[in-house]
């Protein structure tokens, strides 16, 4: 996809980007904003050593859609790093096999820092889903960095009864294999949440995978799926407008713009906790000094008063890590992701 292509792609998203900036109020917004920029500073990596890069234009691949929550935060971000670089950071959509065509297109890319990726959760599951694995979603990569976390939450449509959590278990218990789960797909970070939250639960439900949010919004709206586990920032405007019932959220705090919604944990189901990640990815091999480079410049950007508010009011928390930490993270997470789909008998082949 050539720089044109893209600009109107960009085009496109910033109808996204607009419709998500109101996603919070101000001022929970600004009050929370000096409490995450104080929590972030003193992880503040060193200045990463001198390295010409870039000299032109970088790739940031995003596995997913226009519109998806990392197709929203790979152009915030990229669009501070160009102001930062002086090089324009093209954000590159390349849905397909729940992240695996991004994934294929970045580990067979040469390691010279100019074709990245912004991946989450779904880099991890995809690859499992499959009978042979088309790459190893750590040692194909150069792990590069943490840049956010996304809560999920518990969504149900209107026509059920259930206004808490009890009371959807309740009523899901009831009727096994009667209501349905809906997702952005097979492998997906909604259907990862969905599925450790089934499994969490012990109820028996079926998932009914979608390619396009709004079709899964119209059959929501329609009642004919009966929940869905949303990250926040995908589903708040429809929440503020009333169509669809929150119900939990599945992170350890609850999500500042949905204060009055409780956490899972709080609702009944303890121990549950259930974040989504996304991080910087290269090609395996990638150079130590581009990784410092990409370290120092997002991991100043993401302590920035401005881009921690922007990022709250999408739904998504800034956490900058080291390449040691987000290395550490999906080696601990991976294990988790296997383990879940083996049980769950899992497959997209």
């Amino acid at each position: 996809m050539d720089l044109i292509e893209q600009g109107s792609a960009c085009a496109a998203a910033r109808g996204w980007a607009r419709r998500f900036a109101g996603v919070a109020s101000l001022a929970a917004v600004g009050a929370t904003v000096a409490v995450v920029a104080a929590a972030l500073l003193p992880a503040a990596p060193a200045v990463a050593a001198e390295v010409k890069y870039p000299v032109r234009p970088v790739r940031l691949v995003v596995p997913f859609p226009p519109g998806a929550a990392s197709d929203f935060l790979g152009r915030t971000l990229g669009a501070r790093l160009f102001e930062t670089w002086g090089q324009q950071v093209v954000v590159d959509n390349r849905p397909g096999g729940g992240g695996i065509l991004g994934g294929q297109l970045v580990a067979a890319a040469a390691p010279d820092g100019y074709t990245m990726a912004l991946i989450g959760t779904p880099h991890l599951a995809a690859p499992l889903l499959q009978r042979e694995l088309p790459f190893r979603p750590i040692e194909d990569f150069t792990m590069v960095m943490q840049v956010a976390s996304l809560a999920n939450i518990l969504v149900v449509a209107q026509q059920l009864p259930a206004k808490t959590l009890p009371e959807f278990l309740a009523h899901a218990k009831s009727r096994p294999g009667q209501l349905n789960m809906g997702s952005a797909g097979i492998g997906s970070g909604s259907h990862m949440a969905g599925e450790f939250f089934r499994q969490a639960a012990g109820i028996d439900t079926v998932h009914v995978p979608f390619k396009l949010l709004s079709d899964a919004l119209s059959e929501m709206f329609a009642g004919r799926v009966h929940y869905y586990v949303f990250p926040v920032a995908a589903i708040a405007p429809v929440l503020r407008e009333g169509r669809l019932r929150p119900i939990a959220v599945t992170s350890g705090k609850r999500a500042s713009g949905f204060p009055d919604v409780p956490t899972m944990a709080e609702s009944g189901l303890p121990g549950f906790v259930y974040d989504t990640w996304f991080g910087i990815i290269g090609p395996a091999k990638l150079p130590v000094a581009i990784v410092d480079r990409w370290v120092a410049d997002l991991g100043k950007i993401l302590r920035e008063p401005d881009t921690i508010e922007r990022m709250l009011k999408s739904g998504s928390d800034p956490a900058p890590s080291n390449a040691a930490e987000f290395l550490a993270l999906m080696k601990a997470e991976y294990p988790r992701y296997a383990k879940l789909i083996k049980q769950a008998n899992l497959r997209n082949d």
